[in-house]
Order: C-alpha cells, then sequence, then structure tokens
C-alpha cells in the first residue's frame, strides 16, 4: 500500500480508539507513532522532540505557574469571594447561579490566564453548590467548561503571547483587543445558562441587595487587587507573562497564610452574608500554612501531568503534518477562495474543524502562520483576525473528540465525558454566535486599541 493509505487507515484506526474511550493522549501518540513509522522517520525524533517542547517550550514555561495560581486562588479563598460578589449581583435572575459561575470564570480568567485552570478551580468550588441548588449536574459541569473558554481571551492570556510572537504583532495590543470579545463570550453565555435555568425552574432565586453586593465587593478585594498586579504588570512591560504568573503565586502564598487574620479583621467574613457556623467552616477551608503547600503543589503537578503531555504530543503530530505537507495544501486552498468573505470564513471553519482535534497551542502554531498573512493580504485587519482567530481556536476547548475543557471538567466534577454533550450544545450556539459578530464587525476586536 502507499504511503497515503497506510496514513490513512491509521488515523481511521485511531478515531476508532477513541470511540471504545482510549484517552486522547494515547489515541495522538499512537497516530504520531504510527504515522512516523510510515514516513520512515526514527522514533527517537519523537522523544527529542517531546523534551524540546518542555524544555524549551515558550508558551508551557508559564502553564505549571498559572495552574499553581488557580489552585492558591481557590485555597487562599479568593476565587470563592470573587464568585460570591458575581453571586450578590446575578443571584435575584431564575439561573443567578449559574450566571455567577460564568462570570466568577470571567473575573479567574483575567488572574490566571489559563483555559483548563479556570475550569477547573471554579468547577470544583461550584459544581457541588449549583447541584445543592437544584442544577442537573450534568449542565453544572458543562457550565464550567464553557466558562473556562475565555481562559485564553481575557488578558493576560498565554496564547495571545505566542500568536503575536509567531506574527510579530504587539502583545500589549492584542491583550486589549481580547477585552470585549471576552466580555461578550461571556454575557452571550449567560444568556444562554439563563434560559436553560428558567425553562428547567433551576436555581433558588436570592433578593437583590446592593447591601450585599457592597459587602462581597469589598470581602473580593484581594481578587480585584490580584487582577490589577497582574494586568499593570503586563501592560507596563515591569514583568513579562511568566514572571507574572510567579509573582502572582507569590501574592496568592502570602494571602493563603494570612487569610484567615485578614478576613477576621474585616469582621470575620470578609463581607460574606454567612452564619456563625459558616464561618466557622470558613476559617477551616480559606487558608493554608507552609505544612500544606507540597500537597497544593502535588495537586498542580498531576493537573499539569495530564496537560503538558497533551500539548507536547499535539506539537509533535504538527511536525508530522507540516512533512506530510498539510500547510502548503491548507494555503493553496485558502487563496483560491479569493475575496473578503470567502477567505474570512473558510479561515474559521479551518480554525473551528482544527479545534475540534487539537488543543489551541499547535492549532496556533500550525494555522497562524499559514491563515493571517492570507486574511491580510485581502484587507482583514491583523489585530481583528487574531482576536477570530483564538476565539475559534477557544471554542475548540468544548468542541469533541478533543474538548479539552470537558475532559477537565469531567475529572474535578466526577461526570463522565460523554455525559456532558448535550449542556454543551447552548454554550456553543451561544460563542459561535458571538464568534460571528465578532468577524462582522471589526470595531469589537480595535475600538480600544490606541489611534493607529
Amino acid at each position: 500500500m502507499d504511503t497515503s493509505t497506510l496514513v490513512t487507515l491509521i488515523s481511521v484506526g485511531v478515531t476508532f480508539l477513541f470511540m471504545l474511550g482510549v484517552p486522547v493522549f494515547l489515541v495522538i501518540g499512537y497516530w504520531v507513532i504510527g504515522v512516523s513509522l510510515v514516513l520512515g522517520m526514527p522514533l527517537q525524533n519523537i522523544g527529542g522532540a517531546l523534551a524540546d517542547v518542555f524544555t524549551d517550550g515558550f508558551a508551557l514555561l508559564a502553564m505549571p505557574l498559572f495552574i499553581l495560581t488557580g489552585d492558591l486562588i481557590n485555597r487562599s479563598g479568593i476565587a470563592r469571594r470573587l464568585s460570591d460578589f458575581a453571586y450578590a449581583c446575578l443571584g435575584w435572575i431564575r439561573g443567578g447561579l449559574a450566571m455567577a459561575s460564568l462570570g466568577a470564570c470571567g473575573l479567574f480568567a483575567a488572574i490566571s490566564g489559563s483555559n483548563s485552570a479556570t475550569t477547573a478551580t471554579i468547577g470544583s468550588m461550584l459544581h457541588p453548590e449549583m447541584v445543592k441548588g437544584g442544577y442537573d449536574e450534568r449542565f453544572s459541569a458543562a457550565t464550567a467548561a464553557a466558562g473556562g473558554t475565555v481562559g485564553i481571551i481575557i488578558p493576560p492570556s498565554i496564547i495571545f503571547i505566542v500568536y503575536g510572537f509567531l506574527l510579530n504583532l504587539p502583545i500589549s495590543e492584542l491583550f486589549v483587543a481580547g477585552i470585549l470579545p471576552g466580555a461578550m463570550m461571556v454575557a452571550a453565555m449567560m444568556l444562554a445558562a439563563f434560559l436553560i435555568s428558567w425553562g428547567n425552574a433551576w436555581g433558588v432565586v436570592i433578593p437583590l441587595s446592593p447591601l450585599r453586593v457592597f459587602k462581597t465587593a469589598i470581602g473580593a478585594w484581594l481578587g480585584f487587587f490580584a487582577i490589577g498586579l497582574v494586568l499593570w504588570g503586563i501592560y507596563t512591560g515591569k514583568f513579562s507573562p511568566t514572571e507574572a504568573a510567579g509573582v502572582t503565586v507569590g501574592f496568592c502564598v502570602i494571602v493563603g497564610f494570612l487569610s484567615v487574620p485578614l478576613y477576621r479583621m474585616m469582621g470575620g467574613t470578609g463581607g460574606r452574608d454567612v452564619s456563625e457556623k459558616r464561618i466557622s467552616e470558613m476559617l477551616v477551608v480559606e487558608g493554608f500554612g507552609p505544612l500544606e503547600l507540597p500537597s497544593i503543589t502535588m495537586r498542580s503537578a498531576q493537573i499539569t501531568g495530564i496537560l503538558a503531555p497533551l500539548i507536547a504530543v499535539s506539537v509533535v503530530m504538527q511536525q508530522i503534518l507540516s512533512v506530510l505537507g498539510a500547510q502548503d495544501v491548507i494555503g493553496g486552498f485558502v487563496t483560491s477562495m479569493g475575496g473578503y468573505y470567502a477567505v474570512l470564513f473558510t479561515s474559521m471553519l479551518i480554525v473551528f474543524i482544527s479545534g475540534m482535534v487539537l488543543e489551541s497551542l499547535p492549532v496556533t502554531i500550525i494555522l497562524a502562520p499559514i491563515l493571517a498573512p492570507i486574511a491580510h493580504s485581502v484587507g482583514i485587519d491583523p489585530m481583528q483576525f487574531a482576536v477570530i482567530f483564538l476565539v475559534g481556536a477557544s471554542i475548540g476547548f468544548v468542541t469533541p473528540p478533543y474538548g479539552l475543557n470537558l475532559y477537565v471538567a469531567s475529572g474535578v466534577t466526577g461526570v463522565p465525558y460523554f455525559r456532558l454533550l448535550r449542556y454543551t450544545v447552548p454554550y456553543l450556539v451561544a460563542l459561535i454566535s458571538v464568534w460571528l459578530v465578532i468577524a462582522m464587525v471589526p470595531q469589537l476586536s480595535i475600538a480600544l486599541l490606541p489611534q493607529r
């Protein structure tokens, strides 16, 4: 048999393995090894490429720190206080807790810069609360997965940094370009959550209380400070994103050590309207001591150990696709489409399909250098196309069969992967609708940028 037939057979075979429930890492790994053998590539190249990703990978340098930041924010009480503030603002609406979960994802994304960390933290924290509040556990887990998509759109974002590095675009302007689209994604998902919750009569409605909003805002001041610290440091150039992650980790460690006395100084609850019994429970779970840091770090390392190999093997897959000539084929196909909208929507379709089977990092590495120059040649603003491209890549986090956020949400909530898919559909509709609006209205991406 010729090479193309063998590659096709291997692709069909690993797809069948995935349908049988084989982990995605192994599925992609089997494909990489099989195709490498077919092409006559030595297997030691795979080990060398994996090592290069872990030691020299530009984007992966900050990933463990961002994941650790998520765990520290959770344990220190910052994440819960941000969610309390969101719930105080939205709890008077049917489905308010689900909407608050999505709002908390947006706030958390502005600290962690990671889709998986956002999904893992908000999912593990609010999934039990939503289930207790009468929400379907599948809907609750799907909400955490969908909310995590904004982790790479709301700045700071590692993927924006990678994109800017590859295309020689200013990182700070890319961050600014992501603000409005990220807010729109959160708003659209909130609308979807409201409609689903209203239709199923899920959730407990609480009265709107300006005093409660004010108190929870005061209680969440450490979270707002952390967001401001990260954004100020990156926007002013005081430190790189990796350094920003390190600074945030240090800040969260200090807050974790001092959280109990800090919140006691603020009246015991830090602005939270809870019972005395709940206060005693809070003082146990919010904050940690030096002896607990190793266990927190170990949990973050375990999540990193799940995600990093997936990303690494996807990068190796990208290298093999280059050898197969996939990049030349894609470039020629898109160029042949011709006009502005033809190129735009063809590029979006390619990104969407690629996001279904690959993680956002290899999608960016493979496709951005191919599609961005073609888009620019037909008059699409580079900043707008960057946002369009990365919003499309973020949607891939909740599209099967890859759907990384779905796997993360399944892991932290205990809801099986395939049971999440039903309640992912409304969120996909909301996200794709926003994506189309962003594509059709350039000002949504460039309105906040300096005069150009």
